[in-house]
This record gives C-alpha cells, sequence and structure tokens, in this order.
C-alpha cells in the first residue's frame, strides 16, 4: 500500500523554503498525508537527505506518532516528546527533532521525507537514531509514502 505524503510549503520535486532550512527559521514544514491503513497502530517518519558529501544525512527522526493522524503542524517543538504527536529521535546535527537542509553552498540536494504505516508501536525511547527505528520497524511496515524537496544555497 502506499501512503500519499504531502506540504502546503512545497510540492513533489519543488523547492523547500528557506524558512525550513538552516539560512533561517529552520521550523519543520507542515505534512499531510491520506491513504494510512485501518489497522495502523503507529506512525514513523524520517527525513533525509541522499546528497550529503559524507552519505546519507538524516535531518528527523520521530515515532510513536498516533495510528490515526493526518499530518503534522508546521514547526513542531525540538523535544524528545511532543503532546499529541510523538517521540523525536536524534538526528545527524547531533540534535533532538527537526534540523532543515543546509547543503554546502553551490550544490542541490534532496531531502526524503519518508512516512511508515506500523502495525504496532516501536516501543523505543526519546532519542532513537534512525538505525534503531529502522531495525523496530522491520517487519511491521504496513504502508509507506514519501514527499521529496529540493535545496539549494
Amino acid at each position: 500500500m502506499s501512503i500519499t505524503v504531502s506540504s502546503p510549503a512545497f510540492n513533489e520535486g519543488g523547492t523547500i523554503s528557506p524558512k525550513y532550512t538552516c539560512d533561517a527559521e529552520n521550523l519543520s514544514p507542515a505534512l499531510n498525508w491520506s491513504g494510512i491503513p485501518q489497522n495502523t497502530k503507529s506512525l514513523a517518519l524520517i527525513v533525509d537527505d541522499p546528497d550529503a558529501p559524507v552519505g546519507i544525512f538524516v535531518h528527523w527522526v520521530i515515532y510513536e506518532m498516533a495510528g490515526n493522524l493526518n499530518g503534522l503542524p508546521e514547526g513542531v517543538a525540538k523535544s524528545d516528546i511532543v503532546n499529541g504527536i510523538g517521540i523525536q529521535g536524534i538526528n545527524d546535527f547531533r540534535k533532538t527533532g527537526y534540523d532543515g537542509p543546509c547543503p554546502p553552498k553551490g550544490s542541490t540536494h534532496r531531502y526524503y521525507f519518508k512516512l511508515y504505516a506500523l502495525d504496532s508501536p516501536l516501543n523505543l525511547k526519546a532519542g532513537a537514531r534512525k538505525i534503531d527505528v529502522e531495525k523496530a520497524m522491520q517487519g511491521h511496515v504496513l504502508a509507506q509514502g514519501q514527499l521529496m524537496g529540493r535545496y539549494s544555497r
């Protein structure tokens, strides 16, 4: 099954506004999704950049979101636990929550917002890394979807 992920901040393949990057407010963009299977118990979101010079660079890990959640507001708090939303992990900036695009000057990078519908909670504590979330998700993914945006400096 496929989940449709969208954002009022940018279209699929479109340019991410500086507002959501290290060049400005560094807020997480609002996200919406549809097509979540009825038996979904939790959701997880991973945002990463496959074009980083060091390899895949993780910008956001959030999990234990309710299976009936249909999106995220702009500017999710950068705290371990976000009431009514979920638990956040550590990104590759070694910080909790979202840290936006910040590619080297002169390059355009792609940023994938990947959402997973799961048949169970992951039972991970705050501060998990992408690798921990992916390991816990194995065998539990009911559906997934993604939204890709681009950013240049």
